[in-house]
């Protein structure tokens, strides 16, 4: 067995502390090995990410490449030549800020392991994660794929590569701020509970957006989360809080009131100003407290952004609720 698949599957048979990978990587580390839990380096990276990689015309491009492509007919129908056909132009053409193949490996074996019936995934950019995941969640049984995304022409690209790869009926895109659009869900009766959540939108938004779904009863005990760019450019708010037990989290509400106000210690500039934001103005639309009676294990799984820089999937999952009224016990 793969042991990124067998480190997986370990997350739903329960196993504290991810015994079988601990085990695994004690064998390699005997044998002169790398760590099973380490992915290896991507082995045909994208062009190098420049300071300006998004909504600056190259989505547009993109289109346009694609349906210019001499084998586009074999693209129809087809998520994993559409994938491909991403790949080829932000390998050879410009940059894309996709989660990659070696990241989305991670997920794509997640969604097998889960088989999540309903599934969410916040910022989709041009659709190469919903391509995907909407493909994984399709083959699993799954019964709705939800692609959350703000910016209009993300959306339209989006869209028409769903279309493209047969997804259309399957994946739902909502167009609009990730909190908005998940109150909206919710309150609408679309969606009752979220299987999997994957993150991979405004950082600073992970946690205010999480918390908004506990405290919209959306997340429940099986429900799977995956975020994406914990290592870079990282997520300290995220990672302290599903890594957080159940008293440390009644602790911190007691000390806090309901806020709009996104966390950005922690954050660089450039991320905090992403999309117009800045530290003043980085604000949620509804008021954030979420429900620290969850409880989660979460682990890191490493691997590369798909330039080959190192990052991470942080893989979380609910395992119960904590009902008792003294956190103390």
């Amino acid at each position: 067995m793969a042991p990124l698949r067998c480190c997986i599957r370990c997350i739903f048979r329960g196993e504290s502390r991810y015994r079988v990978v601990e085990r695994d990587n004690l064998l390699h580390k005997q044998k002169g090995l790398q760590p099973a839990r380490e992915m290896r380096a991507v082995d045909r990276p994208y062009l190098p990410k420049p300071a300006v990689h998004g909504d600056d015309g190259r989505e547009i491009e993109l289109l346009r490449y694609i349906y210019n492509l001499p084998n586009f007919e074999e693209l129809r129908g087809s998520p994993p030549n559409v994938i491909a056909a991403i790949d080829q132009y932000a390998r050879q053409k410009n940059y894309l800020m996709n989660v990659g193949s070696a990241k989305g490996s991670i997920v794509t074996d997640l969604i097998a392991a889960a088989k999540p019936k309903v599934m969410v995934e916040l910022g989709g950019y041009v659709g190469y994660s919903t391509v995907l995941f909407g493909d994984a969640a399709r083959r699993a049984g799954g019964e709705v794929y939800y692609s959350l995304e703000r910016n209009p022409i993300f959306v339209a690209v989006s869209r028409m590569l769903l279309d493209l790869a047969g997804l259309g009926d399957f994946v739902k895109v909502v167009i609009g701020t990730s909190d908005v659009s998940l109150f909206n869900l919710k309150s609408s009766g679309m969606i009752s509970h979220i299987d999997m959540l994957f993150l991979d939108h405004y950082k600073p938004a992970y946690v205010a957006d999480l918390k908004l779904c506990e405290q919209l009863g959306m997340i429940l005990p099986g429900s799977v989360l995956a975020a994406d760019n914990v290592i870079s450019p990282g997520n300290p708010p995220y990672l302290k809080y599903v890594r957080s037990s159940v008293e440390e989290k009644r602790a911190t509400a007691a000390n806090s009131a309901p806020s709009r106000g996104y966390d950005v210690d922690g954050f660089s500039t450039t991320v905090v100003n992403r999309y117009g934001n800045t530290r003043d103005k980085a604000l949620a639309a509804v008021d954030i407290f979420g429900n620290p009676n969850l409880i989660y294990e979460s682990r890191l799984v490493n691997s590369f952004e798909p330039t080959g820089e190192p990052d991470g999937v942080e893989i979380t999952r609910c395992v119960g609720i904590d009902k008792r009224p003294d956190s103390k016990l």
